[in-house]
């Protein structure tokens, strides 16, 4: 008799069970700025959850919000014209 289930399991494992593409990697190296700046805005922001902003807290969180915006800023301007990238109007 066969086992159905063990052929479509093996099928389906495969799948997960894969190494990065050279593409995916590209992908992950030109966000790399955009994610240590949103770990940094994320540091920031952590650092006032158990007590009140101080002045120095807000601008740390302020300009890791413009950093982050501005991370944003050069990602779409760097990929516009890489396929897969967004689409500029």
């Amino acid at each position: 008799m066969k086992h159905i289930v063990a052929v479509e399991a093996a099928v389906t494992a495969a799948e997960f069970d894969r190494e990065p593409t050279p593409a995916e990697l590209d992908a992950v190296e030109r966000e790399m700025p955009l994610i240590l700046a949103e770990v940094d805005l994320l540091d920031a922001q952590i650092t006032t959850i158990d007590r009140p902003a101080s002045e120095l807290d807000t601008r740390r969180v302020r300009r890791a919000r413009n950093r982050v915006l501005a991370a944003r800023r050069d990602l779409a301007n760097r990929t516009a014209g890489v396929p897969g990238g967004p689409v500029v109007a």
